[in-house]
C-alpha cells in the first residue's frame, strides 16, 4: 500500500464482533436506494433471479407493471425494437428512470380539457372519440371495458375524478405488494441486501444435515464432529456460507509521488504519433470512448501517455474535464481480436498525465482508454438560461453566434483525431455516428467537398463551420438539430462541456515510427474487463455482495452510493466499484465492509 509521511498506511482487518455490528446496523435507505430496492423487487417478481434476461415484450410489460408503471404499447415498442433479442436487470433500472409514473395531476390535466362543463365527468361519447381517435387509438373493445367500470361510470358520463384516483391507487398498491413480497422472502431479502442474519433451519434428527445459511454455531460444529469426517465433508462441500471482510486503508496526500511519470532522457531522438480521442457519458451512465489499434514494426522501448485534451477556455467558464482521471490499457492481439492479453497500463503519473515506459515486441496492440467514473457524471446542476445558437442581422440572413462558432470550433478539434487540421471522412464519421447514429458514404462525402472548404479531400475548420450553418439554415433557424449535436458531444444548455472528456494520446518508440488508429467507439469495458480480470469463479452458483462504504472519509466512488449490493454469475468476476479521494491534497480513508452470500 501507499506511504503516508511519517508513518505506514494502516490496513488492519477488523474483528469479527465489528463487522457483525457494522452488518447489523440499521441505515436509513436513501432516494437511490429505495429505487434500486423498488426495481429488484418488480424484477423478482416476475424473475427467479436478477441474472435472468427480459426475453419478451409480455415480460418487460409485466414487469413495468409491477414497479407501479402502466406501460402503452407505444413505450412497450420503444425500448423492445425488431433488433432487440433480451434485455438485462441494468436495462430494466434504465428503463424506469426514464418512465416516470403517471401523477394524478398529470392525468386530471389530461381529462379536463374534455371536461366541457368542468363537473368532473366526460361523456362516453366524447370519451370513446378521445380514445379511438387520438394518440394510441384503442379499440372498441377496450373503451367498452373501461366505461363498463362500475365505480368511475353512471347515467353515461365518465367520473375521471374518480378514476384518476383509482388508477394512482392501483398503481401504488402494486409496487407495495411487490415490496412486500421481497421483504417477506428471506431468501430474495439476502439477495437485495447481504447483511441478514437468518436463523438455520429446524432438521430431523436423522435425517442427512442440511445445508445452512450462515456460518455453523460452535455447538453445531461439535455435533457435526462426533459423527464422523465422512459428514463434515459433506457439510463443507454443500453448505452455503456468509462472511464478511473489512479493511481500513489510509492514504496520505498525494499518496502516488513516488510513481511520477518521467520521460526518457533521449525521448527527442525517438519517433511519435499522437491521436485525440474522448470519453462520452451516455444516459445511463455508461461510458464510452474511442478505442485504438497500434502497430509496432520492431521491438522498441515505448513510452506511452494519455491526458485531457486542453481546448480553448472561454473566460468565466468552467473546464471540469481538465481534473477527470485518465488511463490507457495496453493489450495485445494473439492470433484474433478476440485473444488479447494485457500488456501493461498508463500507472505513473504527472499532474494529470498519466503514462507508461517499457519494451514491446513487434505486433498489433489495441489501446482502450479508460476513466473509473468518478468524476466523468451526470450533471445535477440545472442550466436556467439557454444559450443563443443563431441569430438573423438586419437583412435577414442567419448566422451562427460567436459563442456557438467557438464552441464548434472546440468540437473540431475533439474530432480533428489525427490533429493535422483537417477532417477525414473517417474522423468525421466518427462524429456523425456519435451525433446522429449515421455514417456519411462516399457519395454524400463528394457533395460535401463539392459545397463546402476542402483541402486535400478533407474538410476544413471553415467548411465545418458552414456545414452547421447550413443545417441551421435548412431548419429556418430552429437551433433544435443544433442541440441535439451539441447534447451528443456532452455540453449542455450553456455551452458548458459537462458531460464528455477530450483526450491525447502520445506515443513514442526508440527504433520504429509506431501507427495508431481509432477503429471504434465504445463503452471502455467488455475487452477491458476481460483482461483485468485474470481469474473466474469455477463455482457453479452466483455470489450476492453488500458493499458499505459508510465510514469512509474524503472518498468518491463511480456508483454515487456508501450502500449498495452487486451480483456476480457463476464463473464471471467483476469490478465491483472504483474509488478515488474527493480532494487529493488531503488525507483520504476508504473504508469497506464486504458481505458475502454464496
Amino acid at each position: 500500500m501507499a506511504i503516508s509521511p511519517g508513518r505506514d498506511a494502516a490496513f488492519s482487518c477488523q474483528k469479527s464482533a465489528l463487522s457483525e455490528s457494522l452488518r447489523t446496523k440499521k441505515f436509513p435507505l436513501t432516494e437511490e436506494e429505495i429505487f434500486y430496492m423498488n426495481c429488484r423487487a418488480a424484477y423478482l417478481t416476475v424473475f427467479k433471479s436478477s441474472l435472468e434476461n427480459i426475453i419478451s415484450k409480455e415480460q418487460l410489460y409485466l414487469a413495468l407493471q409491477h414497479a407501479g408503471r402502466n406501460p402503452s404499447q407505444k413505450t412497450i415498442n420503444k425500448y423492445w425494437t425488431p433488433q432487440t433479442a433480451k434485455l438485462n436487470f441494468d436495462d430494466f433500472c434504465v428503463i424506469l428512470r426514464k418512465e416516470k409514473p403517471t401523477s394524478k395531476a398529470e392525468l386530471l390535466k389530461s381529462f379536463k380539457q374534455l371536461d366541457v362543463n368542468n363537473d368532473g365527468c366526460i361523456l362516453h361519447t366524447d370519451l370513446y372519440k378521445l380514445l379511438t381517435k387520438r394518440g394510441e387509438k384503442m379499440t372498441r373493445e377496450e373503451v367498452n371495458a373501461v366505461t363498463s367500470l362500475a365505480d368511475v361510470n353512471a347515467d353515461g358520463k365518465f367520473d375521471y375524478i374518480k378514476f384518476c384516483k383509482l388508477y394512482v391507487t392501483t398503481n401504488e398498491q402494486c409496487l407495495k405488494t411487490t415490496v412486500e413480497k421481497l421483504e417477506v422472502d428471506s431468501k430474495l431479502r439476502r439477495q437485495q441486501f447481504g447483511n441478514h442474519i437468518e436463523e438455520p433451519p429446524e432438521r430431523d434428527p436423522s435425517s442427512v444435515p442440511k445445508p445452512s445459511p450462515r456460518i455453523i454455531r460452535k455447538t453445531e460444529q461439535e455435533t457435526f464432529s462426533k459423527k464422523g469426517d465422512t459428514r463434515s465433508s459433506s457439510l463443507a462441500t454443500t453448505r452455503k456460507f456468509k462472511t464478511s471482510i473489512s479493511f481500513t486503508i489510509t492514504m496520505g496526500a498525494n499518496s502516488n509521488r513516488n510513481s511520477k511519470l518521467t520521460e526518457p532522457n533521449s525521448i527527442k531522438e525517438w519517433q511519435c504519433v499522437q491521436s485525440k480521442g474522448c470519453f462520452f457519458l451516455e444516459e445511463d451512465g455508461e461510458i464510452i470512448s474511442h478505442q485504438y489499434r497500434m502497430q509496432i514494426a520492431q521491438r522498441s522501448m515505448v513510452y506511452l501517455t494519455i491526458k485531457p485534451l486542453n481546448l480553448s477556455q472561454v473566460e468565466g467558464k468552467p473546464s471540469p474535464w481538465l481534473s477527470i482521471d485518465t488511463a490507457l490499457y495496453i493489450l495485445k492481439e494473439n492470433e484474433s481480436q478476440a485473444n488479447l492479453q494485457l500488456m501493461c497500463f498508463t500507472e505513473l503519473r504527472n499532474r494529470e498525465v498519466f503514462g507508461w515506459t517499457g519494451e514491446l515486441g513487434p505486433g498489433i496492440y489495441w489501446l482502450i482508454p479508460s476513466t473509473t467514473g468518478c468524476r466523468l457524471r451526470k450533471e445535477i446542476k440545472p442550466v436556467t438560461e439557454e444559450a443563443q445558437l443563431v441569430y438573423r442581422d438586419e437583412t435577414g440572413e442567419l448566422f451562427l453566434t460567436k459563442e456557438f462558432r467557438s464552441t464548434l470550433s472546440d468540437i473540431f478539434e475533439v474530432i480533428d483525431l489525427d490533429g493535422n487540421g483537417l477532417l477525414s471522412l473517417e474522423e468525421y464519421n466518427f462524429f456523425e455516428l456519435r451525433t446522429s447514429g449515421e455514417k456519411c458514404d462516399e457519395d454524400a462525402w463528394a457533395v460535401c467537398r463539392d459545397n463546402f472548404d476542402t483541402k486535400k479531400n478533407e474538410l476544413t475548420r471553415q467548411g465545418f463551420m458552414d456545414l452547421n450553418l447550413m443545417e441551421a439554415n435548412d431548419r429556418e433557424g430552429d437551433p433544435r438539430d443544433l442541440w441535439v449535436t451539441l447534447h451528443s458531444m456532452g455540453y449542455n444548455k450553456a455551452l458548458e462541456l459537462t458531460e464528455a472528456c477530450p483526450f491525447v494520446i502520445d506515443i513514442y518508440a526508440d527504433k520504429c515510427k509506431p501507427r495508431i488508429k481509432a477503429v471504434h467507439m465504445e463503452a471502455c469495458s467488455g475487452q477491458l474487463e476481460k483482461a483485468i480480470c485474470k481469474s473466474v469463479l469455477n463455482k457453479d452458483n452466483k455470489v450476492i455482495i453488500h458493499i458499505n462504504n459508510e465510514l469512509s472519509k474524503n472518498c468518491v466512488n463511480n456508483r454515487g452510493l456508501n450502500i449498495f449490493a452487486v451480483e456476480v454469475a457463476p464463473k464471471s468476476t467483476m469490478v465491483c466499484q472504483h474509488v478515488m479521494p474527493v480532494n487529493e491534497r488531503q488525507e483520504w480513508i476508504y473504508y469497506c465492509v464486504y458481505s458475502l452470500i454464496s
